[in-house]
């Protein structure tokens, strides 16, 4: 069954929980579709496990387009939501309401996703409006990581935990019909999936969420540059493909690859001719 916003919402409405992994690539999304995941997550970390960025500020809007359209394209029941970059909505409503058309229309996204709260209340409201459904983010927002000093737990402070409460009930009200909640402490996500009808998706905010989102490469052990304390390793699959290219390899080196069963047949007659 196709997944969409009302699938979200029901979702928080009976008390069921939300799936969210990121895919970059057809092959990727077509996988976690067939494994029946709520929505998939084309994320601006591509510029750290794809194309190998520190951040994601480099990523661009030809990058977000180029692997949401590729993802859209494996996912058949997912639903496809695509990040919005850095500097893509900031600047003014007039450019987040553009650039989010063009992920919804080169990118074939179901949905954009943008970091901030009362902020970017106008673009939230304005981008809903043009019919295009947004998730926003709130807690440690890795556009805005040079400004938080590094990958640091947010909303710790009575002050700073007030403001993650405060601009969950502003994005709610601006339009947006999903929230991820990053690197907050467990009770103050807790707090805000209680105080808002909009599902929380978490992601280092404890299991109290309405859901929960990973990036694939982290959960599955493909990614070592950096590994966060919320991340679970479901299987190492990392591992795995170095043990096979290495015996891709050692099987080249060693003439046991290609073997009779992978080549092409030519009969002797056309062979005869040759010489």
């Amino acid at each position: 069954m196709k997944n969409t916003v009302v699938t979200f919402k029901e979702a928080k409405q009976k008390g069921e929980k939300l799936t969210m992994l990121t895919a970059y690539d057809y092959s990727t999304a077509k996988l976690i579709d067939e494994s029946g995941v709520n929505s998939i997550l084309v994320g601006d970390s591509l510029g750290n496990v794809i194309l190998g960025y520190e951040d994601t500020i480099s990523v661009t809007m030809e990058d977000m387009i180029h692997h949401g359209a590729a993802v859209a394209r494996g996912a058949k029941n997912a639903l496809v939501v695509v990040d919005m970059p850095f500097m893509s909505y900031q600047t003014s409503v007039y450019d987040a309401v553009v650039n989010a058309g063009r992920l919804m229309k080169e990118g074939r996204a179901g949905a954009v996703k943008l970091e901030g709260g009362e902020e970017v209340c106008p673009q939230i409201k304005a981008i809903t409006a043009a019919g295009i459904p947004v998730v926003a983010h709130l807690g440690l927002t890795p556009q805005s990581i040079h400004a938080f000093g590094g990958h640091k737990v947010q909303g710790k402070t009575e002050s700073a935990a007030k403001k993650i409460l405060e601009d969950a009930k502003a994005v709610e009200l601006a339009g947006a019909f999903a929230l991820v909640l990053e690197c907050v402490p467990a009770k103050l996500a807790e707090l805000v999936t209680k105080n808002i009808s909009i599902p929380t998706i978490g992601i280092g905010a404890g299991n109290v969420c309405d859901g929960q989102v990973l990036v694939y490469q982290d959960m599955l052990g493909m990614f070592s540059d950096f590994t966060p304390k919320f991340v679970k390793k479901f299987a190492n699959v990392g591992e795995v493909m170095t043990n096979a290219f290495q015996e891709y390899i050692k099987a080249v080196g060693d003439g046991t690859f290609p073997g009779k069963e992978h080549e092409y047949t030519l009969s002797d007659d056309v062979l005869e001719k040759l010489y």
